[in-house]
């Protein structure tokens, strides 16, 4: 690639003379699609006039069909097989013979070209662009300078345009608000060696037909990376790259790098992935994503959880939906839904913050999600990657490996790779990024994941050892009863009391007897409870049901029943393990709620044998709630499986070291006030 170098260079003499007209973060947004412009101009100049007079033969034909006819007239009578052209007069060379219309010409340059240049051309909102170049006389100058570069494909090939335009992508985004959503090529590298893990066969087979998709495309650097690791593998290999991408100038970015490498830009759609499926109903060999970390997804709830439940297993939500605070595992479930079934299958490399491993409690939606996953066996593992990786976070992140055709020596089982110390550190931090993973570094992640022996950096587990039983743990509820002053003005506070009183009535006569009427029973109910001994205490609820019922009937308080009745024993009842057991109706004990407690039971631990070792001998009195049982739920706690313990440093070592920073606090402090 000798051309690399020098054109990368001169791309970048070009952006410095627009320093002051943009922020150098901005300069992408003139360069990017001025360098498209400019290959499109290139290739398309040999046969720009044999394409222009076919434009003559055609130009009266509807809109919606002319372009179709063109590139079939083109391909048969000139040989040409890219998918776009222009029809204007103009060349970028031409251009420059009229600096006086520079403006104009250009626009009408750019409206001559097919729909799907067109298309990029607005998503980059250039002509916004070419109105500020103007404004600032620097237009013509910005053109002039791109007409020296030279794209023609026999100076540069469409790899290495890719190479080229790749390289522009990358340093604009890492040095502008672009490297947000921008994911390191050494983390895409290591994405790569776990998506085609155990492909090499298929990989390199002739002429093999591989489609690789991302539904968070951003601007195309994972697919330009899985297309470059195939490449590296197998020359002759078909390689199909899909995508979709929400932001505009991203998904501009991302059709032109397909268009620069001869791929079909219809391959990549413009729309948020959660709510508008650009690719429904396709299936794909490789999937590979960085979602957003976190992200909400409120604006969509409506149209996932209508999916969710209208189709089920039959549209892509059928697991389940998370909170709408993090919509990651909704992407997720988004890629497999486009997974080949057949006997080949098809593999995912995803990257994902820590929420995904653990949040949500059994039954939740984030649960339910995992449990399926693994539970159908596709996750085959997880690589835990150091932090300070990405530009706009330090956070722990992680690669989960997902197949529906795991290996025989796989099935059943989920590899964890600890990989948070394979790094080195960046000479200068860009953002929050402050480590890279080298190339020898994911070698060797590689090879522990490729080897598939437990050590100090990977632990196997069988599938059902991340999953757990929520029981839930009663404890049986003991009452004494003593009506004391305290009790009853307690008592009074209640609801149930308060609402004697209270009256819904519209009428204001009927609303002011009848609150009236509450009042008085409000005093009535309050002698009932004062005419019990104070010193007498009740062990069992029975019993003081029995006198108060009969209290009840001494007074004649007939409104005291149902709910109030209720409120009365609950609010003088206490707590007392000495108190007897209070059963309902049929004999069942009641649960204390208050006591109420949940233990996460493995699934391969027997429940019972789990309650008598774990919870009886500290709680002898507690018993379990049965119709929990069923109650499953799967997490991943990566980090507990790799913790390490390290021994506390001896007091006296810590005392040393207090004393010796006195000391020295001390001196400066004297130092200070001399």
């Amino acid at each position: 690639m000798q051309n690399f170098n020098e054109k990368i260079n001169l791309i970048w003499q070009i952006a410095e003379t627009l320093r002051g007209i943009y922020k150098p973060e901005k300069y992408g947004d003139i360069i990017l699609p001025l360098c498209v412009i400019r290959r499109f101009d290139c290739i398309l100049e040999t046969k720009k006039e044999e394409v222009l007079e076919i434009y003559e033969e055609y130009k009266d034909l509807p809109e919606d069909s002319i372009e179709d006819v063109m590139l079939a007239e083109m391909e048969e009578r000139l040989g040409i097989k890219q998918k776009f052209y222009n029809i204007s007069p103009f060349t970028i060379e031409k251009l420059l013979n009229d600096s006086e219309n520079i403006k104009s010409n250009l626009e009408e340059y750019l409206n001559g070209f097919s729909n799907n240049v067109r298309d990029i051309i607005q998503h980059f909102d250039f002509k916004k662009e070419i109105e500020k170049l103007s404004k600032n006389n620097a237009l013509y100058n910005t053109i002039k300078e791109f007409s020296k570069v030279d794209f023609h494909p026999d100076v540069v090939s469409n790899q290495e345009m890719g190479y080229i335009f790749e390289d522009l992508i990358r340093r604009f985004n890492e040095n502008g608000e672009a490297g947000d959503h921008y994911t390191p090529r050494e983390v895409i590298e290591l994405c790569m060696n776990m998506l085609f893990y155990g492909k090499e066969d298929v990989i390199n087979q002739k002429g093999k037909i591989l489609s690789v998709a991302d539904f968070c495309a951003g601007t195309g650097g994972m697919l330009s990376v899985a297309e470059k690791h195939i490449r590296r593998k197998n020359e002759t290999a078909d390689i199909q790259l899909f995508g979709q991408e929400i932001n505009d100038q991203s998904y501009a970015i991302c059709k032109s790098d397909m268009l620069i490498k001869g791929q079909n830009p219809e391959n990549i759609i413009l729309g948020n992935t959660l709510d508008n499926d650009g690719h429904s109903g396709k299936q794909y060999r490789y999937l590979i994503s960085n979602p957003p970390f976190g992200v909400q997804w409120k604006k969509e709830e409506s149209k996932v959880k209508d999916e969710h439940t209208k189709l089920g297993f039959n549209g892509r939500f059928g697991a389940g939906t998370p909170r709408v605070s993090d919509g990651s595992l909704l992407f997720l479930q988004n890629m497999i839904s486009k997974m080949y079934k057949d006997e080949e299958g098809s593999r995912i490399a995803i990257i994902f913050n820590g929420s995904p491993l653990f949040t949500g409690d059994a039954g939740s939606g984030e649960s339910n999600i995992r449990k399926w996953i693994i539970e159908n066996d596709m996750l085959e593992g997880i690589i835990a990657m150091p932090t300070d990786l990405f530009y706009n976070t330090g956070i722990a992140t992680y690669i989960w490996v997902l197949t529906n055709r795991k290996a025989p020596e796989r099935q059943g089982k989920i590899q964890l790779v600890n990989a948070i110390d394979f790094y080195k550190p960046m000479r200068k931090s860009l953002g929050n990024k402050r480590k890279e993973i080298s190339s020898e570094q994911i070698e060797e992640i590689r090879k522990i994941y490729a080897e598939y022996k437990e050590g100090e950096n990977c632990r196997i587990f069988d599938n059902e050892e991340f999953g757990f039983r929520k029981v839930t743990v009663e404890r049986p509820l003991k009452l004494k009863f003593q009506v004391t002053d305290e009790k009853i003005e307690e008592l009074k506070n209640h609801t149930q009391f308060i609402n004697l009183a209270i009256s819904k009535k519209k009428k204001e006569d009927e609303k002011t007897r009848e609150e009236a009427e509450g009042r008085k029973q409000q005093e009535e109910l309050i002698k009932m409870l004062e005419s019990f001994d104070k010193s007498e205490i009740f062990m069992s609820r029975d019993k003081f049901l029995k006198s108060l019922k009969k209290k009840i009937k001494e007074f004649n308080l007939d409104f005291v029943k149902g709910s109030l009745l209720n409120a009365i024993w609950q609010t003088i009842g206490e707590r007392d393990e000495k108190a007897e057991i209070c059963k309902d109706g049929k004999g069942n004990i009641e649960p204390d709620t208050s006591l109420r407690d949940t233990e996460s039971i493995a699934l391969k631990e027997d429940i019972q044998e789990y309650f008598k070792r774990e919870v009886l001998p500290h709680v002898p009195d507690a018993y379990l709630d049965e119709s929990t049982f069923d109650k499953i739920g799967y997490e991943i706690p990566f980090t507990r499986h790799f913790y390490k313990y390290e021994d506390l440093r001896p007091f006296e070592e810590i005392m040393g070291e207090i004393s010796d920073l006195e000391k020295e606090i001390g001196e400066n402090m004297e130092h200070i006030f001399k």
